[in-house]
C-alpha cells in the first residue's frame, strides 16, 4: 500500500505545479470519466455467468491443454 501512496503524492505534486489551465482541465476530465465507468450487465450476461459458476461448482470444466489437443485434431 505505501507504493500507492507514493505514486499518489508524485502524482500530486506534479500537478500542483502545473500552470496550464487546459492541461488541468484536460486531467480533470480524465479523472472524473474514470469515476464514472461502471459496467451494466444484461440479464442474460448474468444469467450466463450464473451458468458459468454452477459449471465449475459441479466440475463441468475442460482444461486448455484438452482443448488443445481437440483443436489439433480438428485442424488434422
Amino acid at each position: 500500500m505505501a507504493q500507492i501512496e507514493q505514486i499518489r503524492h508524485s502524482i500530486i505534486d506534479k500537478i500542483l505545479s502545473i500552470k496550464n489551465e487546459e492541461l488541468l482541465s484536460a486531467f480533470n476530465k480524465i479523472l472524473s470519466s474514470n469515476n464514472e465507468t461502471s459496467t451494466s450487465l444484461t440479464k442474460e450476461q448474468i444469467e450466463m455467468l450464473k451458468m458459468s459458476d454452477a459449471d465449475i461448482e459441479n466440475g463441468d470444466l475442460i482444461s486448455q491443454s484438452e482443448i488443445d489437443k481437440m483443436d489439433a485434431e480438428w485442424i488434422n
